[in-house]
Protein backbone atom coordinates (compact mmCIF):
# COMPACT_ATOMS: atom_id res chain seq x y z
CA UNK A 1 0.00 0.00 0.00
CA UNK A 2 2.83 2.34 0.73
CA UNK A 3 4.13 2.57 -3.17
CA UNK A 4 0.46 3.80 -3.92
CA UNK A 5 -0.24 6.20 -1.12
CA UNK A 6 3.34 8.01 -2.11
CA UNK A 7 2.35 7.58 -5.66
CA UNK A 8 -0.78 9.41 -4.97
CA UNK A 9 0.26 11.93 -2.35
CA UNK A 10 2.89 12.88 -5.28
CA UNK A 11 -0.12 13.65 -7.84
CA UNK A 12 -2.03 15.16 -5.47
CA UNK A 13 0.82 17.76 -4.72
CA UNK A 14 1.49 17.48 -8.23
CA UNK A 15 -2.12 18.92 -8.88
CA UNK A 16 -1.82 21.75 -6.35
CA UNK A 17 1.31 22.93 -8.14
CA UNK A 18 -1.15 23.19 -10.78
CA UNK A 19 -1.68 27.62 -11.85
CA UNK A 20 -5.05 27.98 -11.15
CA UNK A 21 -7.11 27.88 -14.81
CA UNK A 22 -8.00 31.54 -15.16
CA UNK A 23 -12.10 32.10 -15.91
CA UNK A 24 -12.98 34.37 -18.39
CA UNK A 25 -12.55 38.17 -17.89
CA UNK A 26 -14.85 39.78 -15.11
CA UNK A 27 -16.59 42.82 -16.72
CA UNK A 28 -17.75 46.17 -15.19
CA UNK A 29 -19.53 48.35 -16.92
CA UNK A 30 -20.57 52.47 -15.50
CA UNK A 31 -22.57 54.19 -17.34
CA UNK A 32 -23.70 58.06 -16.27
CA UNK A 33 -26.88 59.40 -17.33
CA UNK A 34 -26.78 62.90 -19.49
CA UNK A 35 -23.03 63.28 -18.65
CA UNK A 36 -21.27 65.80 -21.48
CA UNK A 37 -18.05 64.79 -23.52
CA UNK A 38 -16.17 67.75 -21.72
CA UNK A 39 -17.14 66.64 -18.02
CA UNK A 40 -13.53 64.70 -17.11
CA UNK A 41 -10.13 65.89 -16.81
CA UNK A 42 -9.16 63.12 -19.80
CA UNK A 43 -11.69 65.00 -22.28
CA UNK A 44 -10.23 68.83 -21.60
CA UNK A 45 -12.44 69.48 -18.04
CA UNK A 46 -10.36 72.01 -15.99
CA UNK A 47 -13.20 72.62 -13.72
CA UNK A 48 -13.81 68.95 -12.57
CA UNK A 49 -11.54 67.02 -10.25
CA UNK A 50 -11.58 63.54 -11.72
CA UNK A 51 -8.01 61.45 -10.89
CA UNK A 52 -9.04 57.82 -11.16
CA UNK A 53 -11.00 58.36 -14.50
CA UNK A 54 -8.29 60.34 -15.63
CA UNK A 55 -5.65 57.31 -14.51
CA UNK A 56 -7.93 54.80 -15.71
CA UNK A 57 -8.15 56.27 -19.54
CA UNK A 58 -4.16 56.75 -19.31
CA UNK A 59 -3.75 52.93 -18.31
CA UNK A 60 -6.35 51.77 -21.05
CA UNK A 61 -8.10 53.06 -24.01
CA UNK A 62 -10.00 56.39 -24.44
CA UNK A 63 -12.32 56.86 -27.13
CA UNK A 64 -12.23 60.36 -28.94
CA UNK A 65 -15.17 59.64 -30.97
CA UNK A 66 -17.79 57.46 -29.41
CA UNK A 67 -21.50 58.12 -29.75
CA UNK A 68 -24.14 56.91 -27.21
CA UNK A 69 -26.56 55.53 -30.11
CA UNK A 70 -29.54 58.07 -29.36
CA UNK A 71 -29.76 61.09 -27.84
CA UNK A 72 -31.95 59.67 -24.91
CA UNK A 73 -32.40 57.40 -22.16
CA UNK A 74 -34.33 54.59 -22.59
CA UNK A 75 -33.20 53.93 -26.37
CA UNK A 76 -29.71 54.33 -25.59
CA UNK A 77 -29.66 51.59 -22.61
CA UNK A 78 -31.50 49.08 -24.89
CA UNK A 79 -28.72 49.68 -27.32
CA UNK A 80 -26.19 48.62 -25.00
CA UNK A 81 -27.83 45.51 -23.78
CA UNK A 82 -28.85 44.45 -27.11
CA UNK A 83 -26.38 45.00 -30.08
CA UNK A 84 -29.13 46.49 -31.55
CA UNK A 85 -30.25 50.06 -32.70
CA UNK A 86 -32.86 50.86 -30.30
CA UNK A 87 -35.72 51.04 -33.63
CA UNK A 88 -34.67 47.44 -34.41
CA UNK A 89 -36.16 46.29 -31.23
CA UNK A 90 -39.08 48.89 -30.79
CA UNK A 91 -37.71 51.18 -28.42
CA UNK A 92 -38.32 55.00 -28.48
CA UNK A 93 -37.35 58.03 -26.50
CA UNK A 94 -37.63 57.59 -22.59
CA UNK A 95 -40.42 55.53 -20.48
CA UNK A 96 -42.27 56.88 -18.21
CA UNK A 97 -43.77 55.27 -15.05
CA UNK A 98 -46.49 52.88 -15.46
CA UNK A 99 -45.86 52.12 -19.49
CA UNK A 100 -47.23 49.59 -20.57
CA UNK A 101 -44.07 48.54 -22.98
CA UNK A 102 -40.92 47.81 -22.42
CA UNK A 103 -37.86 45.66 -23.47
CA UNK A 104 -38.77 42.23 -25.04
CA UNK A 105 -38.00 39.37 -23.36
CA UNK A 106 -37.84 37.97 -26.48
CA UNK A 107 -34.46 39.77 -27.16
CA UNK A 108 -30.98 38.11 -26.04
CA UNK A 109 -29.43 40.52 -23.42
CA UNK A 110 -25.61 40.79 -22.26
CA UNK A 111 -26.88 39.72 -19.13
CA UNK A 112 -27.93 36.49 -20.61
CA UNK A 113 -25.29 35.65 -22.58
CA UNK A 114 -22.80 36.01 -19.91
CA UNK A 115 -25.10 33.78 -17.70
CA UNK A 116 -25.04 31.40 -20.45
CA UNK A 117 -20.89 31.46 -19.86
CA UNK A 118 -21.23 30.71 -15.74
CA UNK A 119 -21.33 34.90 -14.87
CA UNK A 120 -23.11 36.17 -11.82
CA UNK A 121 -24.73 39.21 -12.90
CA UNK A 122 -25.82 42.03 -10.91
CA UNK A 123 -27.40 45.67 -11.69
CA UNK A 124 -27.32 48.71 -9.15
CA UNK A 125 -28.46 51.70 -10.58
CA UNK A 126 -31.16 53.06 -13.10
CA UNK A 127 -33.13 50.68 -14.94
CA UNK A 128 -35.16 52.55 -17.39
CA UNK A 129 -36.25 49.73 -20.11
CA UNK A 130 -39.75 48.65 -18.34
CA UNK A 131 -41.08 49.16 -15.15
CA UNK A 132 -44.00 46.37 -15.39
CA UNK A 133 -42.92 43.48 -13.79
CA UNK A 134 -42.22 41.25 -17.20
CA UNK A 135 -39.77 43.91 -18.29
CA UNK A 136 -38.14 44.36 -14.91
CA UNK A 137 -34.27 43.71 -14.60
CA UNK A 138 -34.11 39.84 -13.05
CA UNK A 139 -36.18 39.16 -16.59
CA UNK A 140 -33.60 40.04 -18.41
CA UNK A 141 -30.37 38.27 -16.94
CA UNK A 142 -30.05 39.48 -13.68
CA UNK A 143 -29.52 37.74 -10.86
CA UNK A 144 -29.44 41.18 -8.52
CA UNK A 145 -30.75 44.42 -8.88
CA UNK A 146 -30.94 47.17 -6.73
CA UNK A 147 -31.94 50.68 -7.79
CA UNK A 148 -34.54 52.93 -9.79
CA UNK A 149 -37.16 52.08 -12.91
CA UNK A 150 -36.41 55.20 -14.67
CA UNK A 151 -35.36 58.51 -14.40
CA UNK A 152 -34.86 59.94 -10.81
CA UNK A 153 -36.32 62.90 -11.97
CA UNK A 154 -39.64 61.15 -12.79
CA UNK A 155 -40.94 62.41 -8.98
CA UNK A 156 -43.33 64.67 -7.70
CA UNK A 157 -40.37 67.24 -6.71
CA UNK A 158 -39.92 67.58 -11.08
CA UNK A 159 -40.07 71.21 -11.35
CA UNK A 160 -43.03 70.75 -14.21
CA UNK A 161 -45.18 68.50 -11.59
CA UNK A 162 -48.71 69.96 -11.84
CA UNK A 163 -48.30 71.68 -15.22
CA UNK A 164 -46.58 68.88 -17.71
CA UNK A 165 -46.37 66.21 -15.59
CA UNK A 166 -48.13 64.15 -12.29
CA UNK A 167 -44.95 61.71 -11.57
CA UNK A 168 -46.62 59.16 -8.62
CA UNK A 169 -43.68 58.83 -5.55
CA UNK A 170 -40.02 56.88 -7.16
CA UNK A 171 -39.34 54.17 -5.28
CA UNK A 172 -35.50 52.18 -4.47
CA UNK A 173 -36.01 48.82 -5.31
CA UNK A 174 -34.02 45.53 -4.17
CA UNK A 175 -34.84 42.98 -7.06
CA UNK A 176 -38.73 43.47 -7.63
CA UNK A 177 -39.30 44.91 -3.94
CA UNK A 178 -39.99 48.27 -3.26
CA UNK A 179 -37.87 49.50 -0.20
CA UNK A 180 -38.93 53.03 0.69
CA UNK A 181 -40.20 56.30 -1.07
CA UNK A 182 -36.79 58.45 -1.92
CA UNK A 183 -37.51 61.52 -0.30
CA UNK A 184 -33.38 62.63 -0.69
CA UNK A 185 -30.87 61.55 -2.92
CA UNK A 186 -27.78 62.72 -1.52
CA UNK A 187 -26.84 58.85 -0.83
CA UNK A 188 -27.61 57.07 -3.75
CA UNK A 189 -24.12 57.05 -5.64
CA UNK A 190 -22.32 55.37 -2.16
CA UNK A 191 -25.01 53.19 -2.04
CA UNK A 192 -24.99 51.64 -5.31
CA UNK A 193 -20.92 51.73 -5.09
CA UNK A 194 -20.85 49.29 -1.86
CA UNK A 195 -23.23 47.45 -3.56
CA UNK A 196 -21.30 47.15 -6.56
CA UNK A 197 -18.25 46.06 -4.45
CA UNK A 198 -19.92 43.84 -2.13
CA UNK A 199 -21.34 41.77 -5.22
CA UNK A 200 -17.89 42.00 -6.62
CA UNK A 201 -16.36 40.48 -3.39
CA UNK A 202 -18.98 37.80 -2.87
CA UNK A 203 -18.84 36.59 -6.56
CA UNK A 204 -14.78 36.90 -7.28
CA UNK A 205 -14.42 33.42 -7.57
CA UNK A 206 -16.77 32.93 -10.17
CA UNK A 207 -16.91 35.27 -13.10
CA UNK A 208 -18.90 38.56 -12.87
CA UNK A 209 -20.90 40.85 -14.47
CA UNK A 210 -21.58 44.48 -12.57
CA UNK A 211 -23.88 47.07 -14.57
CA UNK A 212 -23.57 50.05 -12.54
CA UNK A 213 -26.17 52.58 -14.20
CA UNK A 214 -25.67 56.23 -12.14
CA UNK A 215 -29.17 57.73 -11.67
CA UNK A 216 -26.53 61.26 -11.70
CA UNK A 217 -25.55 63.84 -13.30
CA UNK A 218 -29.05 63.35 -14.55
CA UNK A 219 -31.29 66.12 -12.81
CA UNK A 220 -32.15 67.08 -9.81
CA UNK A 221 -28.64 66.76 -8.79
CA UNK A 222 -27.24 65.05 -5.68
CA UNK A 223 -24.24 64.56 -3.47
CA UNK A 224 -23.02 63.54 -0.54
CA UNK A 225 -22.07 66.16 1.91
CA UNK A 226 -18.44 65.39 1.57
CA UNK A 227 -18.25 66.27 -1.72
CA UNK A 228 -20.24 69.35 -1.98
CA UNK A 229 -18.58 72.95 -3.10
CA UNK A 230 -15.52 70.91 -3.92
CA UNK A 231 -15.60 71.59 -7.13
CA UNK A 232 -15.81 74.77 -9.72
CA UNK A 233 -18.36 73.61 -11.62
CA UNK A 234 -20.33 74.28 -8.63
CA UNK A 235 -22.99 70.98 -8.16
CA UNK A 236 -22.76 69.56 -11.24
CA UNK A 237 -18.78 69.42 -10.55
CA UNK A 238 -19.47 67.66 -7.47
CA UNK A 239 -21.54 64.90 -8.70
CA UNK A 240 -18.58 64.27 -11.29
CA UNK A 241 -16.33 64.13 -8.67
CA UNK A 242 -18.20 61.84 -6.14
CA UNK A 243 -18.89 59.66 -9.68
CA UNK A 244 -14.89 59.66 -10.07
CA UNK A 245 -14.58 58.51 -6.14
CA UNK A 246 -16.69 56.06 -6.65
CA UNK A 247 -14.66 54.66 -9.73
CA UNK A 248 -12.08 54.68 -7.49
CA UNK A 249 -13.16 52.55 -4.96
CA UNK A 250 -14.00 49.92 -7.38
CA UNK A 251 -10.60 50.01 -8.80
CA UNK A 252 -8.96 49.83 -5.54
CA UNK A 253 -11.31 46.95 -4.73
CA UNK A 254 -10.41 45.12 -7.42
CA UNK A 255 -6.73 45.28 -7.10
CA UNK A 256 -7.20 44.18 -2.98
CA UNK A 257 -9.31 40.97 -4.40
CA UNK A 258 -6.42 40.16 -7.08
CA UNK A 259 -9.04 40.39 -9.71
CA UNK A 260 -7.37 43.94 -11.50
CA UNK A 261 -5.80 42.34 -14.66
CA UNK A 262 -8.55 39.83 -15.88
CA UNK A 263 -11.48 42.81 -14.98
CA UNK A 264 -12.83 44.71 -18.08
CA UNK A 265 -13.80 48.46 -16.68
CA UNK A 266 -16.05 50.31 -19.31
CA UNK A 267 -17.00 53.93 -18.37
CA UNK A 268 -19.53 55.68 -20.78
CA UNK A 269 -22.52 58.10 -20.64
CA UNK A 270 -25.93 57.58 -22.15
CA UNK A 271 -26.27 60.49 -23.79
CA UNK A 272 -24.73 64.46 -23.69
CA UNK A 273 -25.83 66.82 -21.14
CA UNK A 274 -29.44 68.60 -21.01
CA UNK A 275 -28.29 72.01 -21.87
CA UNK A 276 -31.52 73.79 -20.59
CA UNK A 277 -30.84 73.38 -17.39
CA UNK A 278 -27.70 75.62 -17.42
CA UNK A 279 -25.48 74.98 -14.78
CA UNK A 280 -26.96 71.97 -13.16
CA UNK A 281 -26.08 70.56 -17.21
CA UNK A 282 -22.57 69.10 -18.62
CA UNK A 283 -20.52 70.51 -21.23
CA UNK A 284 -20.72 68.78 -24.58
CA UNK A 285 -17.03 70.45 -25.06
CA UNK A 286 -16.64 71.50 -28.45
CA UNK A 287 -19.29 70.28 -29.58
CA UNK A 288 -22.57 71.44 -30.93
CA UNK A 289 -25.53 71.30 -29.19
CA UNK A 290 -26.43 68.11 -26.56
CA UNK A 291 -29.01 65.71 -25.29
CA UNK A 292 -32.06 64.95 -27.52
CA UNK A 293 -30.42 65.96 -30.73
CA UNK A 294 -28.59 64.21 -33.11
CA UNK A 295 -25.91 67.13 -33.67
CA UNK A 296 -22.44 65.97 -32.39
CA UNK A 297 -23.16 67.39 -28.96
CA UNK A 298 -26.07 65.18 -28.49
CA UNK A 299 -24.28 61.50 -28.87
CA UNK A 300 -20.90 62.06 -28.63
CA UNK A 301 -19.85 61.22 -24.36
CA UNK A 302 -16.88 59.84 -23.05
CA UNK A 303 -15.69 56.23 -23.47
CA UNK A 304 -13.09 54.91 -21.48
CA UNK A 305 -12.04 51.32 -21.18
CA UNK A 306 -9.45 49.62 -19.23
CA UNK A 307 -8.54 45.95 -19.19
CA UNK A 308 -4.86 45.09 -18.29
CA UNK A 309 -4.71 41.64 -19.45
CA UNK A 310 -5.30 42.87 -23.07
CA UNK A 311 -5.39 46.30 -23.51
CA UNK A 312 -2.14 49.01 -23.64
CA UNK A 313 -1.46 51.68 -21.49
CA UNK A 314 -2.43 55.35 -23.07
CA UNK A 315 -4.26 53.25 -26.19
CA UNK A 316 -5.99 56.33 -28.13
CA UNK A 317 -8.41 55.12 -30.47
CA UNK A 318 -10.18 58.00 -32.84
CA UNK A 319 -11.80 55.66 -35.27
CA UNK A 320 -15.88 56.34 -34.31
CA UNK A 321 -17.65 53.64 -31.74
CA UNK A 322 -21.15 53.41 -31.03
CA UNK A 323 -23.49 51.91 -28.12
CA UNK A 324 -24.49 49.14 -30.53
CA UNK A 325 -21.02 47.90 -30.29
CA UNK A 326 -20.72 47.04 -26.98
CA UNK A 327 -22.02 43.20 -26.71
CA UNK A 328 -20.13 41.74 -29.50
CA UNK A 329 -17.22 43.47 -27.59
CA UNK A 330 -17.40 41.85 -24.52
CA UNK A 331 -18.67 38.69 -26.26
CA UNK A 332 -15.43 38.31 -28.36
CA UNK A 333 -13.57 39.24 -24.86
CA UNK A 334 -15.29 36.59 -22.83
CA UNK A 335 -15.83 33.66 -25.74
CA UNK A 336 -19.56 34.12 -25.48
CA UNK A 337 -22.09 33.40 -28.17
CA UNK A 338 -23.59 36.11 -30.22
CA UNK A 339 -27.61 36.22 -29.90
CA UNK A 340 -29.36 34.11 -32.62
CA UNK A 341 -31.34 37.27 -33.77
CA UNK A 342 -29.62 39.96 -35.64
CA UNK A 343 -28.02 42.49 -34.22
CA UNK A 344 -26.01 46.00 -35.47
CA UNK A 345 -23.05 46.09 -33.58
CA UNK A 346 -19.33 44.97 -34.02
CA UNK A 347 -17.03 43.83 -31.75
CA UNK A 348 -13.95 47.13 -30.67
CA UNK A 349 -11.54 43.96 -30.00
CA UNK A 350 -8.89 45.18 -32.42
CA UNK A 351 -9.43 48.72 -31.70
CA UNK A 352 -8.61 48.10 -27.98
CA UNK A 353 -6.16 45.46 -28.57
CA UNK A 354 -4.14 47.79 -31.30
CA UNK A 355 -4.12 45.63 -34.01
CA UNK A 356 -6.70 47.50 -36.43
CA UNK A 357 -6.69 51.68 -36.46
CA UNK A 358 -9.87 51.20 -38.48
CA UNK A 359 -14.28 51.72 -37.32
CA UNK A 360 -15.88 48.53 -37.56
CA UNK A 361 -18.45 50.37 -39.14
CA UNK A 362 -18.12 52.36 -42.16
CA UNK A 363 -21.86 54.01 -41.65
CA UNK A 364 -23.78 55.60 -38.29
CA UNK A 365 -27.61 56.24 -38.18
CA UNK A 366 -28.62 58.71 -35.78
CA UNK A 367 -32.44 58.26 -34.86
CA UNK A 368 -34.95 59.71 -32.20
CA UNK A 369 -38.20 60.82 -31.55
CA UNK A 370 -40.62 57.93 -32.38
CA UNK A 371 -38.31 56.15 -35.54
CA UNK A 372 -37.06 59.31 -37.13
CA UNK A 373 -34.14 59.39 -39.06
CA UNK A 374 -32.31 62.76 -38.44
CA UNK A 375 -28.29 61.70 -39.95
CA UNK A 376 -26.04 59.34 -40.94
CA UNK A 377 -22.67 59.47 -40.65
CA UNK A 378 -19.87 57.69 -43.57
CA UNK A 379 -16.66 57.86 -42.65
CA UNK A 380 -15.66 61.31 -42.05
CA UNK A 381 -18.76 62.75 -43.24
CA UNK A 382 -22.04 63.57 -41.32
CA UNK A 383 -25.49 64.18 -43.37
CA UNK A 384 -28.49 65.97 -41.92
CA UNK A 385 -32.01 65.00 -43.77
CA UNK A 386 -34.44 67.33 -43.04
CA UNK A 387 -36.10 67.43 -39.45
CA UNK A 388 -37.08 69.61 -37.06
CA UNK A 389 -35.17 69.83 -33.49
CA UNK A 390 -34.89 71.26 -30.02
CA UNK A 391 -31.97 74.04 -29.43
CA UNK A 392 -31.94 76.98 -27.03
CA UNK A 393 -30.41 78.98 -29.83
CA UNK A 394 -27.63 79.99 -27.56
CA UNK A 395 -30.06 81.24 -24.82
CA UNK A 396 -28.05 80.40 -21.53
CA UNK A 397 -29.77 78.67 -18.43
CA UNK A 398 -29.69 79.08 -14.95
CA UNK A 399 -28.07 77.35 -11.99
CA UNK A 400 -31.59 76.96 -9.96
CA UNK A 401 -32.30 73.47 -11.01
CA UNK A 402 -35.16 74.91 -13.37
CA UNK A 403 -34.68 74.11 -17.42
CA UNK A 404 -35.28 77.05 -19.58
CA UNK A 405 -37.83 76.18 -22.78
CA UNK A 406 -36.11 74.92 -25.80
CA UNK A 407 -37.16 76.66 -28.97
CA UNK A 408 -38.17 74.58 -32.45
CA UNK A 409 -36.02 74.70 -35.28
CA UNK A 410 -35.54 72.87 -38.58
CA UNK A 411 -33.81 71.71 -41.61
CA UNK A 412 -35.59 71.88 -44.57
CA UNK A 413 -33.00 70.74 -47.34
CA UNK A 414 -30.11 67.87 -46.95
CA UNK A 415 -27.00 69.75 -44.45
CA UNK A 416 -23.42 68.08 -45.07
CA UNK A 417 -20.96 68.60 -42.72
CA UNK A 418 -16.57 67.25 -42.24
CA UNK A 419 -16.15 66.30 -38.94
CA UNK A 420 -12.29 65.81 -39.54
CA UNK A 421 -12.04 69.35 -40.44
CA UNK A 422 -14.97 70.50 -38.61
CA UNK A 423 -15.80 69.15 -35.46
CA UNK A 424 -17.88 71.41 -34.09
CA UNK A 425 -20.25 71.15 -37.22
CA UNK A 426 -20.14 74.86 -38.10
CA UNK A 427 -19.87 75.18 -42.32
CA UNK A 428 -22.64 73.18 -43.98
CA UNK A 429 -20.89 72.22 -47.21
CA UNK A 430 -23.43 70.46 -49.30
CA UNK A 431 -23.68 72.61 -51.74
CA UNK A 432 -19.96 71.95 -52.22
CA UNK A 433 -20.40 68.26 -52.21
CA UNK A 434 -23.41 67.08 -54.41
CA UNK A 435 -21.91 63.97 -55.00
CA UNK A 436 -21.51 63.43 -51.31
CA UNK A 437 -25.22 64.69 -50.55
CA UNK A 438 -26.19 62.09 -53.18
CA UNK A 439 -24.51 59.23 -52.10
CA UNK A 440 -25.06 59.57 -48.00
CA UNK A 441 -28.88 60.26 -49.12
CA UNK A 442 -28.71 56.89 -50.85
CA UNK A 443 -27.57 55.48 -47.72
CA UNK A 444 -29.91 56.99 -45.56
CA UNK A 445 -32.89 55.51 -48.00
CA UNK A 446 -31.06 51.97 -48.01
CA UNK A 447 -31.67 51.90 -43.91
CA UNK A 448 -35.32 53.32 -44.04
CA UNK A 449 -35.92 49.69 -45.84
CA UNK A 450 -34.93 48.72 -42.50
CA UNK A 451 -35.48 50.12 -39.51
CA UNK A 452 -38.04 52.69 -41.23
CA UNK A 453 -37.81 56.48 -41.05
CA UNK A 454 -41.74 58.24 -39.59
CA UNK A 455 -40.78 60.88 -41.21
CA UNK A 456 -40.97 59.26 -44.82
CA UNK A 457 -43.81 56.92 -43.99
CA UNK A 458 -41.21 53.99 -44.45
CA UNK A 459 -41.44 51.42 -42.27
CA UNK A 460 -39.00 48.92 -41.34
CA UNK A 461 -38.45 45.25 -42.61
CA UNK A 462 -36.76 44.10 -40.17
CA UNK A 463 -37.69 46.08 -37.36
CA UNK A 464 -38.74 44.00 -34.21
CA UNK A 465 -41.97 44.77 -32.13
CA UNK A 466 -41.08 45.56 -28.67
CA UNK A 467 -42.78 43.72 -25.92
CA UNK A 468 -46.23 44.69 -24.69
CA UNK A 469 -48.57 44.03 -21.54
CA UNK A 470 -51.96 42.89 -22.74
Amino acid sequence: MKPFLLLFGALLLLNCNQPKEEHPPNIVFILTDDQGYGDLGAYGASDISTPHLDQMASEGALFTSYYATQPVCSASRASILTGCYPDRIGIHNAYSPGSKVGLNPDETTLAELLKERGYKTGIFGKWHLGDAPKFLPRNHGFDEFYGILYSNDMWPKHPQQGTVFNFPDIFLYENETPLRVLEDQTFLTNALTEKAIAFIKKNKEAPFFVYLPHPQPHVPLFAAEIFQKTQDRGLYGDVIHEIDHSVGRILKTLKEEGLDDNTIVVFTSDNGPWLSYGGHSGSSGIFREGKGTNWEGGHRVPGIVRYPKEIKPNTRIDAPAMGIDWLPTLAEFTQSQLPEKKIDGASLVPLLKGSSIQSPHTNFFFYYRTNELHAVRHKEWKLYVPHTYRSLNGKQGTSDGFPIPYEMNEIKKAELYNLDSDPQEKENIADAHPEWVAKISKIADSVRGVLGDRLTGIKGSEVRPVGRID
